[in-house]
C-alpha cells in the first residue's frame, strides 16, 4: 500500500485500475478529460490489461459501455455534464438491460447560461432511469466507491449499472493524500466477474434487450427493475461492512456528522458537505446543538436511515445543489416524502437552493439557514424554498447587466 497525492479524477482512473476492468470506452469532455487520459496511457503502456476505445460521442460512448457488459466484460466509462446529457437516451437502456458496470460523473452546470463549476442537475436529471447513483465528497471516497459499485453492481441481487458523482473543479482537480492498495488485498474485496445473467456464449445463445409489446411485459420488467434498485440498499450496507473490515474505513448510505444531541440539522451532499461541517463546528463551538448529514447513497434513497437520524429534530434545512425550476429542491422533496407518515418527524423542515453552477456558501449564509430554522419553530410559519444569494453576489450580477447593456 502506498499513499499519493491524487486529484479526484486521478483518484477515478486508480480505481478502474485497481478494479482490472476489461473495456474502456471514452469520449473527453471538461472537467472529466484527465480519467479516461490517464487510463488510455496506461493501458497503451501495458500497465492496465484492457481495451481503450475513444469513441465519436456520448452516446455511442454509453452504447458501447452497455453492449460490452452485456458479454460479460466488466467496464468503466466517464463523462460529465452535457455530455451525461448527450448519452442520456442510453442510461434508461443500459438500466433496463440489467448490466452490471460503472460510470463516473464530474458534475458540472447545464447551460445556458453556460458554466464549467458544479452543481448536480446534471446527475439527478437521471435519478429515475434505474441507475444506482452514488455521491462522493473526497478523493480517497472516489477511488474507495468505484470498487464498492463494482460489488453492487455485479450482485445477483441488483444487476445494475451504478453512477458515482463527484464535484467538477471543485473535487475533481482538488489534489488529496489517497492510500492506494495492492491488487492482492484488492481481489479480495472485489474479486474476478464470473457473469451468469450477461454474457456471451456461442454454446449457449440467448436474447437480451427484445423488444415487449403490449403494457403487461414492460410492467414486469419496469417493476423489476424497481425492485432491483430497492435490493441495492441491503447489499449496499454488506458491501460497506465488507469494505470496512478489510480496508477500515467506512462508508455508510448517510453520513452523520456531530449528530450527538443536536436539534438543527443540514442535510447537504457531495464536497460542499465539507463547508456545511465547517460551519457546524462553529456552531457548536458557541454552543448551539447542530449537526449535518450528507446523502452519499442516492438512488435508491436510503430512507429508513434519514427517518432514524431525522425523527425527533427540532428542525431541518435541506441545502440542494440542484433546482426543479417550478418546484424547487429535488432532494427537499425527497426527504419530505421520506418523512411525511412519521410521528415524530421534524417540527420545521426548510428549503435551500445554494451552491448553483459553484457558488460559494459562505458561513454568513449557514447562519442565515440556522436562524431561519429557529424563527420557523418559534412561530410555526414555514417559507417557501429560498436561494442562498448575498448582497456581494447581487452586486456582481449588477456589474454583469451593466457591461452586457442590459440595465
Amino acid at each position: 500500500m502506498v499513499k499519493e497525492m491524487l486529484t479526484g479524477n486521478l483518484a477515478a482512473a486508480w480505481g478502474a485500475r485497481l478494479a482490472e476492468v476489461d473495456y474502456v470506452p471514452a469520449f473527453p469532455i471538461t472537467p472529466q478529460t484527465e480519467i479516461i487520459e490517464s487510463l488510455s496511457k496506461w493501458i497503451n503502456n501495458g500497465v492496465m490489461n484492457a481495451k481503450f476505445t475513444n469513441m465519436d460521442s456520448e452516446h455511442s460512448m454509453i452504447t458501447a459501455a452497455g453492449t460490452a457488459a452485456a458479454t460479460g466484460a466488466r467496464v468503466f466509462s466517464a463523462t460529465s455534464s452535457q455530455g451525461l446529457l448527450y448519452g442520456f437516451e442510453m442510461l434508461y437502456n443500459i438500466a433496463g438491460w440489467r448490466v452490471p458496470l460503472v460510470l463516473i460523473n464530474v458534475s458540472r452546470a447545464i447551460s445556458a447560461p453556460i458554466t464549467l463549476e458544479p452543481d448536480h442537475n446534471d446527475i439527478l436529471s437521471a435519478r429515475d432511469t434505474g441507475i444506482i447513483q452514488i455521491h462522493v465528497e473526497t478523493c480517497q471516497e472516489i477511488l474507495d466507491t468505484i470498487l464498492m459499485a463494482y460489488r453492487i453492481s455485479e450482485d445477483e441481487r441488483v444487476l445494475l449499472p451504478v453512477l458515482i458523482n463527484m464535484d467538477g473543479f471543485y473535487l475533481s482537480f482538488t489534489r488529496e493524500p489517497v492510500l492506494i492498495h495492492d491488487s492482492n488485498e484488492i481481489r479480495k474485496f472485489l474479486p474476478e466477474y464470473h457473469p451468469k445473467h450477461a454474457f456471451f456464449k456461442a454454446s449457449k445463445p440467448m436474447a437480451q434487450g427484445v423488444a415487449v409489446l403490449g403494457g403487461s411485459a414492460y410492467s414486469y420488467f419496469k417493476y423489476q427493475l424497481h425492485l432491483a434498485s430497492l435490493n441495492a440498499i441491503e447489499v449496499y450496507k454488506e458491501v460497506a461492512n465488507d469494505f470496512k473490515e478489510i480496508f477500515g474505513r467506512s462508508y455508510p448510505a448517510v453520513e452523520a456528522f456531530m449528530m450527538e444531541g443536536a436539534e438543527y440539522v443540514l442535510v447537504m451532499s457531495n464536497s460542499f458537505a465539507i463547508k456545511g461541517k465547517a460551519a457546524v463546528k462553529s456552531f457548536r463551538e458557541k454552543g448551539l446543538r447542530v449537526g449535518l448529514l450528507r446523502l452519499r447513497l442516492i438512488r435508491p434513497f436510503p430512507k429508513t436511515e434519514l427517518r432514524l437520524f431525522l425523527n425527533g429534530k427540532k428542525a431541518v434545512a435541506v441545502i440542494d445543489q440542484n433546482i426543479s425550476p417550478g418546484s424547487g429542491g429535488i432532494f427537499f422533496n425527497d426527504i419530505s416524502e421520506t418523512l411525511y407518515h412519521e410521528k415524530q418527524r421534524p417540527d420545521v423542515l426548510l428549503s435551500f437552493i445554494g451552491g448553483l453552477g459553484g457558488k460559494d456558501i459562505s458561513l454568513v449564509e449557514f447562519r442565515y439557514i440556522i436562524d431561519e430554522m429557529k424563527k420557523s419553530v418559534e412561530t410555526g410559519i414555514i417559507p417557501e424554498t429560498q436561494l442562498l444569494y448575498t448582497e456581494k453576489d447581487l452586486r456582481q450580477i449588477d456589474k454583469l447587466q451593466k457591461i452586457a447593456g442590459k440595465i
